[in-house]
């Protein structure tokens, strides 16, 4: 159980450092969120599921299941609407980016 709790938390603390590097060196609103909803996402995601089995009880981990399940659920849709929100209020696109989708609507 040991060496399982250590591998989820490398492998969290790994998407959390890539998340944190995404936001420090893309060139725009937009990449940097995408970089901090999916990699943080996965990252807290996997540290809470290595808390969860550490603990070694049914009811903590459990909880620490659901805290990842609605992670999963949350964090793209917030994420979504906060892109929409900074699209809506005019902030332009990185010079790298090629499409705008809602530009149209």
């Amino acid at each position: 159980m040991a060496v399982i709790v250590a591998l989820l938390l490398i492998a969290g603390a790994l998407f959390a450092l890539v998340a944190a590097l995404g936001i420090l060196r893309l060139p725009d609103l937009y990449t940097r969120m995408h970089a901090a909803s999916k990699a943080g996402t996965v990252g807290s995601g996997l540290l809470l599921l290595a808390a969860g089995l550490h603990s070694g009880e049914v009811a903590v981990f459990a909880r620490a299941l659901a805290g990842f399940v609605f992670f999963i659920l949350t964090a793209p849709v917030a994420a979504h609407l906060l892109a929409r929100a900074a699209h809506m209020t005019g902030y332009r696109l990185g010079p790298d980016s090629t499409q705008d989708d809602l530009l149209g609507r």
